[in-house]
């Protein structure tokens, strides 16, 4: 007995079977009750959405005379009559399926169209079901548009097609269309579990989902991807069968990289590269999956409930989240996609992909501990990169241009002049601060805590020995309370996300503490909107260091020279602190 494959096996005999095109089934429901029939539909969508299954299905629904042999046109066919049993099986005399990619002449028109006058042989309706409808030549499609426009009452026209805009306008308004939409991951990995638990095969789910993400939206493709890994893994469809036969990335690499990212080693991206160097992996793919990846990773930092619960890394992208900075996951995508697109311009992709890797980590900042920096130092250490300023208008004379390059000097020398005033500003303010002592300092708190021993908590946290998501986790809480008793200090803190206690964070906050304060310390956390951070501290010096140096830079008596001698003009946004 010959093989069937699962896409030809299974596919659906009716309307209630077809998944993932709910909108078109609603509405051809509805019409066949109320019989309400129009005379030419026009089915859309990629290859495997069901165009060719619905047109079927739909032709059974005119058609079917019901198990007794009684029925008329239903929404639900019975499949055992002459008509279903017969359409299902590709006999049907007044089911005619023609393929335009080979029938595209105004002759093959012109000859179905002669047949079409002719009353169906044993069914309600003849059925003409035209596949790849967009190969027709505009000749073929001027033929037909009488016949589609006002066909036999026994005539009923059905059009398929991957590219409805090569359709002429004067085809698509003779017809109801439908645009049958890709499928959903989430429905092709339901729909083959389902067919792998009545074929009695075994499976990874994780398998299964890349199979789902490898058929781009296409149920038959995901069927037939499924037959190969069956077939690869002689019965049982696993994930390391799946991923060796696709060529697929093993998500763990990204996620290394990302890690190493963070830490700011060099040496580990290099060796992951290497290790999928050595499987012959794909680097666009691997460039491909990085960009979903820090996609998800970009979801989870602004709307955590969004990441599905079912996705195999999901653990790893809310752990990741708090990392890194907003604007460098931004930077990164922009990086990983901008690399993939030059891979075919690297002396090898092998460089490619290394230099995209490097790319990125030649901007993740780093803080004077070797640790990536925060979001807020982030910023300073961009900011520091650039202490110049630009002037306009230049002269042709070469006594002007001397003059031009000047001002462009002493404008830069006034930049550092003032980041260095300002930086020494905010040290001297810093400085008048009360020194603490292990982090602790004999002030009270505001009226609302319930303590009268405090802490500067934005200056204790910058001083513990902590990184990734914990020092995250520090530099964004607010202290509420702190209660110094005899045997422990009960610590109360506010955090804005709960993403931020992951990882263990909260136990490598507690024990660093410990460590600073000499003394055991219970820590206590709750979620809310917090304001007095250290990564607001940061922030708002950042802001006065910039107003400073630009107020300094503005006010110096040789640049308001230049600009009031030789219209120079200072570049907005270009004046950066040191």
């Amino acid at each position: 007995m010959s093989y069937q494959v699962l896409a030809r096996k299974y596919r659906p005999k009716n309307f209630a079977s077809l998944v993932g095109q709910e909108h078109v089934v609603r509405a051809l429901t509805h019409a066949l009750e109320q019989k309400r029939l129009h005379h030419a539909y026009l089915f859309t969508g990629t290859r495997g959405v069901g165009k060719t299954t619905l047109s079927r299905i739909l032709a059974k629904a005119l058609n079917c005379q019901g198990a007794d042999g009684n029925g008329d046109i239903t929404a639900q066919p019975c499949g055992v009559c002459e008509a279903c049993v017969a359409i299902d099986a590709g006999r049907f005399v007044d089911y005619i399926e023609m393929d335009a990619a080979s029938n595209r002449g105004v002759d093959e028109m012109a000859q179905l169209l002669e047949q079409a006058v002719y009353a169906p042989s044993n069914a309600r309706f003849k059925v003409y079901m035209i596949d790849e409808v967009h190969m027709l030549s505009n000749h073929a499609f001027n033929a037909m548009l009488k016949t589609l426009e006002e066909p036999p009452p026994h005539i009923k026209f059905i059009l398929a097609t991957t590219d409805p805009q090569k359709i002429p306008v004067t085809v698509l308004s003779r017809c109801m269309q439908f645009n049958l939409k890709q499928m959903p991951p989430g429905q092709i990995v339901a729909h083959l579990e389902n067919i792998l638990g009545q074929e009695n095969i075994s499976f990874d789910s994780p398998a299964l989902r890349l199979l789902a993400q490898g058929a781009q939206g296409s149920m038959r493709d995901a069927l037939s991807l499924t037959d190969q890994a069956i077939a690869y893994a002689a019965g049982t469809v696993t994930l390391d069968a799946v991923q060796g036969m696709l060529g697929s990335l093993d998500q763990s690499y990204l996620v290394r990289m990302l890690d190493a990212l963070a830490v700011h080693d060099a040496k580990a991206l290099l060796d992951i590269a290497d290790e999928m160097a050595a499987r012959s992996l794909s680097w666009s793919s691997a460039l491909q999956d990085l960009g979903t990846l820090l996609n998800r990773i970009a979801i989870a930092q602004t709307v955590p409930s969004a990441v599905p619960d079912d996705l195999p890394e999901r653990d790893d992208i809310i752990r990741l989240a708090p990392m890194f900075s907003p604007e460098d996951v931004q930077l990164f995508y922009q990086i990983v996609v901008h690399g993939r697109h030059e891979l075919g311009l690297a002396p090898d992709e092998y460089s490619g992909f290394t230099m995209t890797l490097l790319r990125m980590l030649a901007f993740v900042p780093m803080n004077g501990g070797g640790q990536t920096a925060t979001a807020p130092e982030a910023g300073a250490a961009r900011a520091s990169a650039l202490a110049a300023v630009r002037s306009t208008k230049p002269a042709s004379t070469t006594s002007t241009t001397a003059a031009t390059t000047a001002a462009t000097t002493a404008a830069t020398t006034a930049a550092t002049t003032a980041a260095t005033t300002a930086a020494t500003t905010v040290e001297t303010t810093a400085a008048t601060v009360q020194a603490p002592v292990n982090g602790v300092q004999k002030t009270s708190l505001h009226s609302s805590q319930r303590t009268s021993v405090s802490i500067d908590w934005p200056v204790l946290v910058k001083q513990l020995a902590l990184r990734g998501v914990a020092r995250q986790l520090a530099m964004q809480s607010e202290l509420l309370t702190y209660e110094d008793n005899d045997q422990v200090i009960s610590v109360r803190i506010r955090i804005p996300v709960d993403t931020l206690l992951s990882a263990g964070s909260k136990d490598k906050l507690t024990t660093a503490l410990t460590e600073n304060l000499g003394k055991p310390v219970r820590l206590d956390t709750e979620i809310g909107a917090t304001t007095q951070t250290a990564h607001a501290a940061d922030v708002a010096g950042e802001a006065e260091r910039q107003r400073h140096a630009e107020q300094t830079l503005q006010e110096d008596p040789f640049v308001q020279t230049l600009m009031k001698e030789f219209g120079a003009t200072i570049v907005p946004g270009s004046v950066r602190p040191q």
